[in-house]
């Protein structure tokens, strides 16, 4: 049984989510601030399978509490948010936040994108070896089993995201998707009205490849591609 840890100051949020979530067959902690949802996870970092945290809490934000979180753990993170500003969007996914729902939420979408990054997650951690799982495109390399992207052997820091977004363009070399085709493939779910995010992701993704930032091209009218071949 997955164990979702509910971070939220209002208690009808929590009991609202928990019932949702129990109801799927989740085990649920809850915490109703930041100070006490940090408590509980370094009592035990590896418990929770995924985090949904509020932004606005007392004694310690959500921002906060997921940096801290981000030190020590890759765990799913869904920020819950009263504001919807592109600029907060930006800023959660630069701590590495793993997607973000806007109040009021349908329970629905709640549980569609918890599945979701619960199903990425567990792609992430199963290395068959089936695959090949190292790649490098000059001096850009992508190392699958290490979750590592380097630079001219230099580490490139890439929010979860970011990273899941350019392997998945870097496994299908010279092919176009769409936002759409995008959204639903990396995000894993459909993402309605939301297509900038992809455009968010992109453009953060193409500041942290620097000088290989043109190897993500952007098809216009359409989305965009990954034009490389792999090379010493």
């Amino acid at each position: 049984m997955k164990h979702i840890l509910i971070v939220d100051d209002e208690s009808r949020i929590r009991e609202l989510i928990r019932e949702h979530l129990e109801a799927h067959g989740y085990q649920v902690t809850e915490a109703a601030d930041g100070m006490a949802a940090l408590a509980l996870f370094r009592e035990n970092p590896k418990a929770y399978a995924a985090m949904i945290l509020d932004v606005m809490m007392p004694e310690l934000d959500g921002w906060s509490l997921c940096r801290e979180i981000r030190r020590h753990s890759e765990v799913p993170v869904i920020m819950l948010t009263a504001r919807g500003e592109e600029y907060d969007k930006l800023f959660g996914f630069e701590l590495g936040v793993d997607d973000y729902l806007v109040k009021p939420f349908s329970p629905k979408e709640l549980m569609a994108r918890l599945k979701a990054v619960l199903r990425r997650s567990e792609t992430d951690g199963d290395s068959t070896g089936t695959k090949k799982d190292r790649w490098r495109f000059q001096g850009l390399a992508i190392d699958l089993p290490a979750r590592r992207v380097t630079i001219n052997d230099a580490p490139v820091k890439l929010t979860p995201r970011e990273y899941e977004l350019l392997v998945f363009l870097a496994q299908h070399p010279g092919q176009a998707f769409s936002r759409e085709q995008l959204l639903n493939q990396v995000w894993g779910y459909d993402f309605e009205g939301e297509d900038r995010t992809v455009d968010t992701h992109i453009k953060m993704l193409r500041e942290n490849l620097k000088p290989y930032k043109n190897l993500i091209v952007t098809v216009w009218g359409h989305g965009y591609k990954f034009e490389a071949e792999e090379g010493p």
